[in-house]
């Protein structure tokens, strides 16, 4: 028995999220039964980040334990021949049998793209948030730095959450424009609560528009209160683009 390791980029606009549900496609019900199909034996991935309906990856991690003889790192390009096209891995390793993609250390990247101009780009509606109102990015860049370090992000977590540590740290959060007119929030961390990067992206949109100050990012997060922090944004303009793990060589 050996455990592998897939990086898993997807399109999140047609499932309702990684994690099964009792109705509805999701990524990691379509994993596991295209591995089973693929390895003749039952096969149950275990995922890094459970991404939420309508987001996106470039870099999801998954791992699962098989007795296959098919080298490691071919599982990949026999499982992209038989996955839909909007689920590509993009490399298949073997790890320690120890590795867990959730208990080790590690960061991950998220970037939420919001489209900002007065007419919509119908190519980008899967993938950024429009939004038609003029937004400073000067505020919005401001804003963020208030957010790097570690802090309780109850305020940035969704009520549906039941967890209990609601600390978290962010290790950099960037705020960029481009000349398509797309804003590109990057916030890389070492975990992230229920909603939390839609929250601060929620947030950052406001202070961008002039309906919060860029100094009161701190007074949300002492507020330890949701409805203290901006609206949650949409999901398709959320991908999380990769993971660095701290505790394995691969």
């Amino acid at each position: 028995m050996k455990r592998i390791k897939l990086v898993v980029a997807y399109d999140g606009t047609n499932y309702c999220g990684w994690q099964i549900q009792p109705t509805g496609i999701t990524i990691e019900g379509v994993l596991n039964q295209t591995l089973t199909q693929l390895l003749g034996e039952e096969i149950r991935v275990i995922g890094a980040s459970r991404t939420d309906s309508g987001v996106h990856s470039l870099g999801n991690v998954a791992v699962f334990d098989t007795e296959t003889r098919i080298p490691p790192e071919k599982i990949c390009y026999a499982l992209n021949q038989r996955l839909p096209e909007d689920i590509v891995v993009q490399s298949s390793c073997e790890v320690a049998k120890e590795f867990h993609p959730r208990h080790c250390y590690s960061e991950k990247t998220y970037e939420y793209r919001i489209l900002n101009r007065k007419i919509p780009v119908p190519t980008l509606r899967r993938y950024t948030y429009f939004y038609y109102r003029s937004l400073d990015i000067t505020k919005m860049q401001q804003a963020a730095q208030y957010l790097i370090g570690k802090h309780d992000f109850q305020s940035f977590c969704s009520v549906k959450s039941s967890v209990e540590n609601t600390v978290r740290q962010i290790l950099s959060c960037n705020v960029e424009k481009s000349q398509d007119d797309v804003i590109t929030i990057r916030v890389t961390g070492t975990g992230f609560l229920y909603n939390m990067v839609r929250i601060i992206a929620g947030t950052l949109i406001l202070v961008g528009v002039g309906e919060m100050k860029p100094e009161q990012i701190p007074e949300i997060l002492n507020q330890m209160q949701r409805s203290a922090a901006g609206p949650t944004a949409p999901a398709q303009g959320l991908t999380m683009i990769g993971i660095q793990y701290k505790c394995t060589k691969d």
